[in-house]
C-alpha cells in the first residue's frame, strides 16, 4: 500500500508559469500600516505647499455679533430686504460709485412662471375682494388696492407673454474700513443712499461671517436673503452700464475705452453741428481735428481751416486742397467790404444784407482802430460810432451799393474809400488818420485790395501764420466773415475749423461774432469747430460759455491744474472723470455727443497718421524721404 509519509519531500516550485517568481503573500495588517505611511508623506508635503488660498487668507479673523476683523480691517455686511414700487434705471450708481472698499453681491433665483402666476391670481381675487367689500360697506376708494391690482395684472399679461420673468433676487453689500469709528460712519453713508432711494436694509447681525462669505466671490449665498422682483428692476440695479456712440452713419472718432467699441458718429444729426475742443499743448487736439477733416473729406463734405500755426499744409497737400497765406507782403487778399451773394428764393433781402454787413465792419473797425475802456475792451465813443455807421453806408453808397441794388453785379469799395469818405465829414479826422495806416500805411497790405481768392476747392486752409500778433485778430475775424459770406451764398454741406480760437476770444466784438456764427449755422448746413489750448480765457468769456452750450459735439483731451477746474465746473465732471483728464496720454480724454459722453481714445491707421501728423521728428522724416525720392527719380527718369 502506498503511504504518502514515504515519499521524500522537495523544493518544488508552485504551480504557476514557467520560470515565474513567486508572489509573497502579504497580511491585511501590513496593507494598512503601508497605506497610512503613504498617507502621513502626502499629508507632510502638502503642509509644505503654498495654494492660492494660503496666499489671499487672512492671518486673522475675529467674528463678533455686528462686525469681523480681519488683519486689523474692519468689515460688515449690509443686505436689501425691501424695494418701492418703482426703480429708475441706473438708481444703484450711487452705491457703486461710493468713495471706499465695498463688495458686491447680486444673487438670481429664477421661479416658476406657472407658480407666480397661481399666485398672482390668487392676490388679484383677494384684491378684487376687498375692494367688493369696500364698496357694499360705502367706504371710500382705495387708491393703493387699484394700483396693486393694476400692477398685477400688467405682470401676469407679461408673464404669459414671455416679456417678463420672475426671479428671488438677493443683494447684499459688505463694508470696508480701518476703524470701527469708520465702519459705522460709512455704513450710515450707504443706508442712507439706500434709503433715499426708498430702498430698505439692515445690517447681519449675528451673522456677520454668514454676510462675509455671501459677498465672496465664490457663489455661496449663506444668508439668503430674497426678495421677489420681475426682470425690469432686477436690469436696472445691473452695475454694468456704458455708453456706446454708435451709429450707422457718420465717421470714426476713437475707441470707446469703456468696452473697446467703435465711436461712430455724424455730427450733422445732433440738433446741432457744433464741435468743441479743449486741451493742452502736445496733446493732440490738432491731430484729431485732422483725422476727422480727413474722414469727412472722404464723405463729401467741404471743409474750411483757419490755421495759425501752418500745422495744416501738410494735410492740404496731400489731398490736393487750397493752401492760401494770408500776410502783408502775400498775393491772396480779401476785402472786409465784400457782401454775400443772395440765393435765389433766399428771404434776405439786399437792405439786410447791407445792414448786417455794416454791423460786421463796425466790429472789425473797433478792433481795429477802438480805444481801450478800463476793462481792456475797445469801443468807440457814440459820436464816433454814429459817424461811422453812416460814413459805411456812403461807402457803399459810393459804389452804387444800396438797399435797391442787384448785389450780383455789384463791386465792393476797399478800405481807401472809407478813409476817402471819413475825410469828407465833419467830427471824423480822428477816425481817418487812425485808419490810414490800414489804407495806405504799414498795414495796408492786408485790408486794402479786392479778393482775389477762390474756395470752390473741397479743402480750403487760411494761414495767419506770417501775421504779427497785432493783426492776426483782425485777420482771422475777416477770414471768418469772408467765410460766413460764402456759406450764406451757396448751401452745401461743411465743417468750418477755427483753430486756437482765444485769438477771438480776447476781443468782444469778434466773440461775439463768433457766438452768432455758431447760433446761426445750422439752418445753412454748417457746422463750426472750436479749438482751444487757453481753457481760462475762452470759457472766461460770457460768448465762450455759450458757444459751448450751443456746440452738440465736444472733446476734453488732457487739462493742466489750471485749467481743469473751468472745464469741470462747465461739463459737470464727477472726481474720476477729472482724474482722467489730468493723467490722460495722448489722444485720450472725454467725448461729448448731445447727453451722452464716453471716455476715448483718438486712434489713425499708419497712413492716416503720415497724412497729419504734426511731430517735428516724423515730418523731418517725410520731407527727407520725399527729397530722397525726387533725387532718385532724377537720376533714373
Amino acid at each position: 500500500m502506498f503511504n504518502p509519509k514515504d515519499v521524500t519531500t522537495k523544493n518544488v516550485p508552485p504551480q504557476g508559469e514557467p520560470g515565474q517568481t513567486p508572489t509573497p503573500q502579504i497580511s491585511q495588517e501590513q496593507q494598512v500600516a503601508e497605506q497610512q505611511q503613504v498617507l502621513e508623506a502626502q499629508t507632510t508635503y502638502q503642509e509644505g505647499v503654498a495654494s492660492i488660498r494660503d496666499l489671499i487668507a487672512p492671518a486673522s479673523l475675529k467674528v463678533t455679533p455686528y462686525h469681523l476683523e480681519l488683519n486689523g480691517k474692519f468689515a460688515r455686511t449690509l443686505f436689501v430686504f425691501a424695494y418701492p414700487r418703482f426703480l429708475s434705471v441706473g438708481w444703484f450708481s450711487p452705491v457703486i460709485n461710493f468713495p471706499a472698499p465695498i463688495d458686491i453681491s447680486m444673487y438670481f433665483y429664477q421661479l416658476s412662471s406657472e407658480t407666480v402666476l397661481k399666485k398672482l391670481r390668487d392676490k388679484v381675487g383677494q384684491l378684487q375682494a376687498d375692494l367688493s367689500i369696500d364698496i357694499e360697506k360705502g367706504a371710500p376708494r382705495d387708491p393703493m388696492k387699484e394700483t396693486a391690482i393694476r400692477d398685477a395684472e400688467r405682470l401676469r399679461d407679461d408673464l404669459t407673454q414671455g416679456i417678463e420673468h420672475f426671479f428671488q433676487f438677493a443683494l447684499y453689500i459688505t463694508v470696508y474700513a480701518d476703524t470701527k469709528e469708520e465702519l459705522d460712519e460709512r455704513s450710515e453713508k450707504i443706508e442712507a443712499l439706500f434709503g433715499s432711494k426708498l430702498v430698505f436694509t439692515k445690517r447681519a447681525l449675528f451673522q456677520s461671517e454668514q454676510g462675509f462669505n455671501s459677498t465672496l466671490p465664490l457663489f455661496n449665498d449663506e444668508l439668503m436673503v430674497g426678495f421677489n422682483m420681475n426682470t425690469s428692476p432686477c436690469a436696472s440695479t445691473f452695475p454694468f452700464v456704458s455708453s456706446e456712440l454708435t451709429s450707422d452713419e457718420g465717421i470714426l472718432y476713437g475707441i470707446n475705452r469703456h468696452n473697446n467699441s467703435l465711436i461712430l458718429f455724424d455730427r450733422f444729426s445732433l440738433q446741432n453741428p457744433n464741435f468743441v475742443v479743449f486741451a493742452t499743448s502736445g496733446a493732440g487736439k490738432s491731430y484729431t481735428v485732422k483725422l476727422e477733416i480727413l474722414r469727412s473729406l472722404m464723405m463729401g463734405t467741404s471743409v474750411i481751416v483757419i490755421d495759425p500755426e501752418m500745422e495744416y499744409q501738410h494735410l492740404s497737400s496731400a489731398v490736393g486742397g487750397t493752401y492760401i497765406n494770408v500776410s502783408l507782403s502775400s498775393d491772396s487778399k480779401i476785402n472786409p467790404f465784400d457782401l454775400p451773394r443772395p440765393v435765389a428764393g433766399a428771404s434776405e433781402s439786399t437792405a439786410d444784407i447791407l445792414r448786417s454787413a455794416v454791423i460786421v465792419l463796425k466790429g472789425l473797425l473797433r478792433i481795429m482802430i477802438g480805444v481801450e475802456d478800463g476793462q481792456g475792451r475797445k469801443k468807440f465813443t457814440p459820436d464816433e460810432d454814429a459817424i461811422l455807421d453812416r460814413a459805411l453806408l456812403e461807402t457803399y453808397a459810393k459804389k452804387d451799393i444800396t438797399p435797391e441794388s442787384d448785389l450780383t453785379l455789384a463791386e465792393p469799395p476797399i478800405m481807401s474809400d472809407l478813409v476817402e469818405v471819413l475825410g469828407g465829414l465833419s467830427g471824423a479826422e480822428s477816425l481817418a488818420k487812425r485808419l490810414e495806416k490800414y489804407s495806405i500805411g504799414t498795414f495796408s497790405g492786408l485790408l486794402n485790395n479786392p479778393t482775389n481768392i477762390e474756395t470752390d476747392n473741397q479743402l480750403v486752409i487760411f494761414s495767419v501764420r506770417d501775421l504779427e500778433d497785432e493783426l492776426r485778430p483782425i485777420a482771422i475775424y475777416t477770414i471768418v466773415n469772408y467765410i460766413w459770406n460764402v456759406v450764406r451764398s451757396e448751401l452745401k454741406k461743411r465743417i468750418l475749423t477755427i483753430d486756437e480760437a482765444w485769438w477771438l476770444m480776447m476781443h468782444e466784438d469778434s466773440a461775439k461774432f463768433i457766438y452768432a456764427l455758431v447760433k446761426r449755422c445750422r439752418k445753412y448746413y454748417l457746422g463750426v469747430t472750436t479749438i482751444t489750448q487757453d481753457v481760462n480765457d475762452f470759457l472766461g468769456s460770457q460768448y465762450g460759455q455759450a458757444i459751448v452750450n450751443n456746440s452738440a459735439l465736444s472733446l476734453l483731451l488732457k487739462q493742466s491744474t489750471s485749467g481743469i477746474d473751468s472745464v469741470t465746473d462747465t461739463f459737470k465732471l464727477t472726481q474720476g472723470e477729472r482724474y482722467l483728464l489730468l493723467e490722460a496720454g495722448v489722444g485720450e480724454g472725454l467725448f461729448f455727443a448731445g447727453s451722452k459722453h464716453v471716455a476715448i481714445k483718438v486712434v489713425a491707421s499708419y497712413a492716416e497718421d503720415q497724412l497729419i501728423t504734426s511731430d517735428p521728428r516724423q515730418l523731418l522724416e517725410i520731407e527727407q524721404a520725399k527729397k530722397e525720392f525726387e533725387e532718385e527719380m532724377s537720376q533714373n527718369p
